[in-house]
């Protein structure tokens, strides 16, 4: 992955909402992060959805990318596509094990450029909402559209260990900490507790940017 300059101005890029929902009567916290990027809608839509396209900065994806058709991602979610209005919007399930959440994708001419909307629903666990917050899910998507903007600019594919180390470096912790702590601003605005937000954020950068431990020297 090359050299992030400015860390803390690519985390900028991305505008960060935190909002509460619910889904068949239970309750759900959403994730929203909104970027544009210098491309055309056409393009932004093709590197989203073209199964030979989204490992160049994603991951590998298998399965049938139509509505109704099941997807899964190499050792990430599956689920099923909802939606899909070429060039405008899809919409899938995000299913790990049992836990099922929802992801919708809104590309809006922007300008020059294109806006990214990437709505993601879950229901709300108080304990892990409380240990991490919506960076725990909001920090992945950051590290997803930066690693979409870096394919876009220069076309090339993203190499995938570089990509899984960069958290780990100098400038991938920085970024982890601006992407953090804009969550946990957002999360606020909705009315979390200040504290516990920016203590959730903490918890956050942590659990992505420090080495698990090599389980084979213990």
């Amino acid at each position: 992955m090359p050299l992030l300059t400015d860390p803390a101005a690519i985390a900028g890029l991305v505008v960060r909402e935190v909002r509460t929902g619910s889904r068949d009567g239970a309750p759900t916290r959403i994730a929203i992060a909104r970027r544009t990027y210098t491309t055309d809608r056409a393009d932004l839509w093709d590197a989203l959805t073209n199964a030979e396209r989204i490992p160049r900065w994603f991951l590998p994806v298998s399965g049938e990318l139509k509505v109704g058709g099941r997807y899964q991602t190499e050792g990430n979610a599956g689920g099923v596509v909802e939606v899909c209005d070429e060039p405008r919007r899809f919409a899938v399930t995000w299913e790990m094990g049992p836990q099922v959440s929802w992801v919708a994708v809104t590309l809006t001419a922007n300008g020059e450029g294109t806006q990214l909307e990437l709505v993601h629903e879950a229901p709300v666990a108080p304990e892990f909402w409380d240990q991490y917050g919506p960076g725990a899910v909001g920090v992945g998507w950051d590290l997803a559209l930066m690693a979409l903007g870096l394919h876009l600019a220069s076309g090339a594919a993203v190499d995938p260990s570089e990509g899984s180390a960069f958290p780990t470096t100098p400038e991938g912790l920085e970024f982890v900490r601006v992407a953090a702590l804009g969550w946990a601003n957002a999360a606020i605005d909705d009315g979390d507790d200040a504290a516990a937000a920016h203590a959730a954020a903490r918890r956050t950068i942590t659990f992505y940017t420090v080495e698990p431990e090599d389980s084979s020297q213990s």
